[in-house]
């Protein structure tokens, strides 16, 4: 992967930069995002000084690792609208999506045997489905619309007396289209369903209340809103109370639902990557969103046959995913290697299949062969996306010039 520089900017970057951009540039937010200063600057000390074990409670070392602990999980259940004992520390959205699918289908097999989720979703989800199906559970993967969009009657009438679970992510990490979590969520409480939902591009770029959009179960990810990688949470819903089984055994940490020395520096690191998101997400949602507008209108503007892939209404900020007909993305990407980009998700790069998600929008292969996913974050400048828009234009022009078709 291509990274932007070993320097990052101390601040967020204003529209008004420097016109000509530093190379390369980096527009794969989706895949990971770059670390912020202000969550490096507060995770240092924890590597350093303040080395101690969270769960040793004999001594300052552990009371002052186990408060800063504490500090965060209250950042996090800030952010969502949650309680901080209903946040339980992983490695990572991941494993919070296992933990969770895998947890209520142990817990609730006495109850029914039957899951329900989007053939879109992220493959930690998606996996974590079949092999519950080759354990004899069943699974519907709900459709989506040509928008990215489920539809809410499809999954009324997917429900059924033996469906225990329902798995929908917020926010796509493809197209980033936004799923109407807080309608799902009403069905599902309606229902008597357990919901969950994996949050992992969502958290930090759109409001998510947990309790408003009755969502029992929730995913996240610091590595894609600015923290660390390694390090995650999953909330569990406490009232009422959701039992989920450990996967990893070992000392009874987060409530006996994952034990295992806590990651401190990375906690942190998540805790003050929230807050940050917290103060700023609304003001740096439309920033992004502005440029991604400036990077739509020089593309489709200049070259014709060029799709957005995905509802523009319902979508993250950040996301474009834009298939230009008569050429391939790999071969784009090639042409503009000082651009690191990418044509679909970083966990299923090294696969040579089209994009399930894009294939499940109805793209043929050839088109979503040709499709490019731009991540824009919160230290894009308007320099880099006029330089990517530019680029990228060249190089259609000259492959389409190439192609037979």
């Amino acid at each position: 992967m291509i990274t932007k520089s070993t320097t990052l900017p101390t601040e967020p970057a204003a529209i008004d930069a420097p016109s000509t951009p530093k190379l390369p540039i980096y527009l794969d937010n989706h895949a990971t995002t770059p670390m912020d200063p202000r969550v490096l600057g507060e995770m240092l000390p924890y590597f350093g000084e303040k080395f101690g074990n969270a769960a040793s409670h004999s001594h300052s070392f552990g009371w002052a690792a186990d408060q800063a602990v504490e500090t965060a999980r209250q950042q996090i259940a800030k952010l969502i609208g949650a309680n901080p004992g209903e946040i339980i520390f992983t490695s990572g959205a991941t494993e919070s999506d296992n933990l969770a699918i895998k947890g209520v289908a142990e817990s609730c097999r006495s109850k029914g045997n039957h899951l329900i989720t989007v053939t879109t979703e992220h493959k930690a989800v998606l996996d974590s489905c079949e092999r519950l199906e080759s354990q004899g559970f069943r699974v519907t993967y709900l459709s989506v619309q040509k928008d990215g969009l489920i539809c809410l009657e499809d999954l009324k009438h997917a429900i059924d007396p033996g469906t225990i679970l329902v798995t929908i992510m917020a926010a796509n990490n493809e197209i980033g289209v936004i799923q109407p979590i807080e309608e799902i969520g009403a069905i599902c409480r309606d229902r008597g369903v357990i919901f969950h939902s994996d949050a992992t591009q969502a958290v930090g770029k759109i409001p998510i209340d947990v309790r408003r959009q009755n969502i029992d179960l929730l995913s996240i990810s610091g590595h894609k809103m600015y923290g660390p990688k390694g390090i995650g949470a999953l909330y569990v819903r406490k009232d009422p109370k959701l039992h989920i089984p450990a996967m990893i055994d070992g000392g009874g940490h987060e409530h006996g639902m994952r034990s295992g020395t806590l990651n401190v520096p990375g906690i942190v690191g998540l805790g003050k990557a929230c807050a940050i998101a917290q103060e700023e997400m609304a003001q740096e949602s439309q920033r992004i969103k502005a440029l991604r507008e400036r990077l739509r209108n020089s593309l489709t503007s200049a070259l014709s046959n060029t799709y957005i892939n995905g509802s523009l209404e319902h979508r993250l900020a950040g996301n474009l995913n834009v298939s230009f007909a008569g050429t391939d993305g790999e071969s784009l990407m090639l042409s503009v290697n000082e651009v690191a980009v990418s044509s679909g998700s970083a966990c299923s790069s090294a696969g040579t299949d089209s994009s399930h998600v894009l294939k499940a929008i109805g793209l043929s292969d050839e088109l979503a062969r040709s499709s490019i996913r731009f991540g824009l974050g919160r230290f894009t400048t308007e320099a880099e996306v006029d330089y990517v828009a530019n680029r990228m234009i060249e190089a259609v022009q000259s492959l389409r010039e190439l192609s037979p078709m």
